[in-house]
């Protein structure tokens, strides 16, 4: 059922989100291979016609939770940007390892289920490498994701007086490429907080890339 405009009504919005936490769920706990559609629907505590009724297929369920999780990570990132706004900006010609460092642990201290969502991403990733079919659709919410954390980046360096000294999409795929490094070494680690230990490995490197990326807005 539909409302008026075409979008789903609130309780197949509703079903469908249960569909997805489940798939969440199983996702981390069994990985790709073990997320069947009845293990899904035995989390969810649906038939698979409640499944198919709102999904095609496994991978369309999969593809629409790469959206949603990276919808909420970004909401939260555009949250703690915000929170930038109340603290007076840094000016100085060059921000200090302990500003950066203090900088990620705002911005990036509250993201939820950090390892989780790792690890369930990469099975992704891997979803679009092995089959053809998936790959342009995949790539295109990879790309999207870039376009609009350019754009929280763009806030932050503007919350902090500075700018970029390349484009900021460019800029974005490059640290993006860092944290999944990073993210993949604290997994390898098996460290007990991967968040944490995301963070302490950001901080190695982190602060050496930005002091080349961006610079005081009045350089200019």
């Amino acid at each position: 059922m539909t409302d008026e405009q075409g979008a789903p009504s609130s309780r197949r919005r509703q079903t469908q989100d249960r569909l997805l936490d489940a798939a969440y769920e199983v996702l981390a706990r069994e990985g790709l291979e073990g997320a069947s559609v009845e293990a899904i629907c035995e989390a969810a505590g649906f038939t698979r016609g409640a499944f198919y009724s709102n999904f095609e297929t496994k991978t369309e369920l999969f593809l629409a939770l790469i959206e949603r999780e990276h919808r909420h990570r970004l909401e939260h990132l555009r949250a703690a940007v915000m929170a930038l706004h109340e603290t007076p900006p840094l000016r100085a010609a060059q921000l200090s390892a302990e500003q950066v460092t203090d900088l990620v642990e705002r911005v990036l201290g509250n993201q939820p289920s950090e390892r989780d969502w790792f690890l369930i991403s990469m099975q992704f990733e891997l979803l679009a490498l092995r089959q053809p079919e998936v790959a342009p659709r995949f790539l295109a919410y990879e790309q999207q994701l870039v376009r609009e954390l350019a754009t929280v980046l763009d806030d932050v360096a503007a919350a902090l007086g500075q700018r970029f000294v390349i484009a900021s999409h460019e800029a974005t795929a490059l640290l993006m490429a860092g944290y999944t490094v990073s993210a993949k070494h604290a997994l390898l680690l098996g460290a007990e907080d991967h968040a944490a230990e995301v963070r302490r490995l950001i901080g190695e490197w982190l602060p050496a890339i930005v002091s080349r990326l961006i610079e005081p807005v009045e350089s200019r």
